[in-house]
């Protein structure tokens, strides 16, 4: 870590663990994050089977997957396994804002958490 710089997955687990009632685990081998220790809301891949990608894989609303996917293929991508579910994949080793970022988690966090929790969050700006 250069100069105090956080890395990509100490931003992410910052951001995730920011969010109410996450919670932080191991999930086939890579670092997840869970609504009250149950759904996955945010997964943190290195190189996952020799892809070469430095990033995550999240929940998305609906349509968002293609949407981005189509306009930006060179930032974001279908994910293996839940691509399948609208998740979106987030490359993070193409650069990334840390706003885009802290709004793409909280998007899948609002997919995932039960309305009370998704409820204590800002909701994005409809403008």
């Amino acid at each position: 870590m250069a100069r105090g710089r956080p890395t990509a997955l100490e931003q992410v687990r910052s951001l995730c663990l920011a969010l109410p009632e996450v919670t932080e685990r191991l999930s086939h081998g890579s670092p997840a994050w869970f609504v009250r220790g149950k759904k996955s809301i945010v997964m943190f891949v290195d190189d996952h089977h020799g892809d070469g990608i430095l990033g995550i894989w999240c929940a998305a609303p609906p349509g968002v997957q293609e949407d981005l996917v189509e306009e930006e293929p060179e930032r974001f991508f279908r994910p293996p396994y839940v691509g399948g579910r609208g998740w979106i994949g987030v490359r993070l080793d193409r650069g990334f804002d840390r706003a885009e970022l802290e709004a793409i988690i909280a998007d899948a966090y609002r997919q995932v958490a039960p309305k009370s929790l998704a409820q204590q969050i800002e909701s994005p700006d409809p403008g």
